[in-house]
């Protein structure tokens, strides 16, 4: 190989290696316009645009992430009157403590709210880990109220909207809603336990 071509190759090795090791950022925008319209970007180029899907910056490790999390959980237990250990086993079954989970319902962040719950309890970034955990305790606490406090309908509620939980007049009859109430309750013990 001459020298010209070596270095030519050299670079677009580089190049590519540095692809790898820095992904490119790709926040995206929306809002939804008087006509009902919804607009996305990648750049916040009107003030209605609110934060729709954040990509990880890769800034701290995950399990500093966690530790960040605790004092957020105990405020939102605190300001709603929602146990802590509860809290921490939805975000558990939710998004195992990844604030940057999307599901492929288009659920996001820790507790994996839906756009519209989002815009309900006020959440401006859903990816945000204090917005996310205030909106989604916020949302539980919601849900425990309209069902006098009953843990698995409440949860129902969470997972299928209350208006299954109504109709049916109980656990919807979903695997997918049955398989999470079963999950959170798992978690709910094992953080209960662990924190005696």
């Amino acid at each position: 190989m001459n020298p010209w071509a070596r270095t030519v190759f050299c670079g677009v090795i580089a190049g590519f290696s540095l692809c790898l090791c820095n992904p490119a950022q790709a926040d995206i925008y929306r809002f939804r316009d008087e006509r009902g319209v919804w607009h996305f970007s990648n750049i916040k180029s009107d003030p209605r645009y609110k934060i729709y899907i954040r990509t990880y910056d890769g800034s701290k490790p995950v399990t500093q992430y966690i530790r960040d999390y605790d004092d957020i959980i105990h405020k939102a237990s605190k300001r709603y009157g929602v146990d802590v250990s509860l809290i921490k086993a939805v975000i558990k079954a939710e998004s195992d403590f990844n604030q940057h989970a999307v599901s492929s319902k288009g659920a996001q962040g820790l507790m994996q709210l839906m756009p519209g719950t989002a815009d309900a309890m006020d959440v401006e970034d859903p990816f945000d880990a204090k917005d996310n955990i205030h909106g989604g305790t916020r949302y539980l606490s919601l849900m425990l109220e309209r069902f006098n406090k009953d843990m698995r309908l409440a949860l129902a509620a969470y997972n299928a909207g209350p208006e299954r939980v109504a109709e049916f007049r109980g656990v919807p009859p979903y695997q997918e809603t049955r398989t999470f109430i079963d999950r959170v309750l798992n978690y709910y013990r094992q953080f209960n336990s662990s924190s005696k």
